[in-house]
């Protein structure tokens, strides 16, 4: 089938659209030509140019590039965060651009993990109800969740700070807290900003580890990154981002 005719079997027009509609999801992202700009005064400037990506389920994609060379922006705008101004963004084949805030709010808690730099825990809530914090659409007991949570934990090695606030936390703590709650809902796709960027070299040893574990699980990994211990991967697909343009490194 057609690209053009898999995605006119569909229909768009719903608003309670679940990946589960779909009987073979072709690609985990697909760019076709995408642009961002944005206005400072009078001036445009461009974020993202002209990128054309395809990344496909159980691929562990590594983007690299300076600072200001785009890469959170592109990472933004395949996580459904933020817009493309040009050009189409499939995320697990779904047209996600195409859909208002709302909808692009669920899908993205559903399909998609972001791991921050910065951890992005909220600091009032425990390490375990951070982890709980994007499970709370699903209609369970607190008691299900939170043993779902506690098992997300034990697999960051993090169940015995359970209990524990951000601040009581180190980085790499923190960190492993926040892939915990990246995977929360089970998501195919795992966006990863600078994940190692704060982190020493065991706790970034251990998160670079959770990365490749999750890639191994079959889940698309894409990760904005410098470090060369995650470059230097083997089977990693690796491209290089300078002033908003993406190409392949060779």
């Amino acid at each position: 089938m057609a690209d053009d005719d898999y995605l006119d079997a569909v229909d768009y027009t719903r608003d309670d659209l679940d990946v589960e509609d779909f009987e073979d999801v072709k690609h985990a992202v697909r760019l076709q030509d995408v642009h961002r700009t944005f206005k400072l005064g009078k001036k445009e400037i461009g974020a993202v140019i002209g990128v054309n990506l395809t990344i496909d389920a159980g691929e562990f994609v590594v983007i690299s590039g300076k600072s200001g060379s785009g890469k959170t922006t592109l990472l933004n705008i395949i996580g459904a965060i933020d817009l493309a101004t040009q050009g189409r963004v499939f995320v697990m084949d779904v047209p996600i651009n195409d859909y208002d805030e709302s909808f692009r709010s669920s899908f993205r808690l559903n399909n998609t993990g972001f791991i921050f730099q910065s951890y992005n825990l909220v600091s009032t809530l425990t390490a375990i109800e951070n982890v709980m914090f994007p499970m709370q659409l699903y209609e369970k007991k607190q008691s299900e969740l939170r043993e779902e949570a506690m098992k997300l934990l034990e697999g960051v090695e993090m169940d015995h700070r359970a209990d524990h606030l951000p601040w009581q936390l180190s980085s790499g703590e923190q960190q492993r807290i926040a892939i915990a709650r990246a995977t929360a809902n089970d998501p195919p796709i795992i966006l990863a900003d600078e994940p190692t960027a704060n982190l020493d070299g065991d706790s970034g040893q251990m998160i670079r580890d959770l990365l490749i574990e999750l890639n191994k699980q079959g889940k698309a990994v894409i990760v904005m990154s410098h470090d060369e211990r995650i470059l230097n991967q083997p089977d990693i697909q690796h491209y290089k981002m300078e002033l908003g343009v993406l190409t392949r490194h060779v």
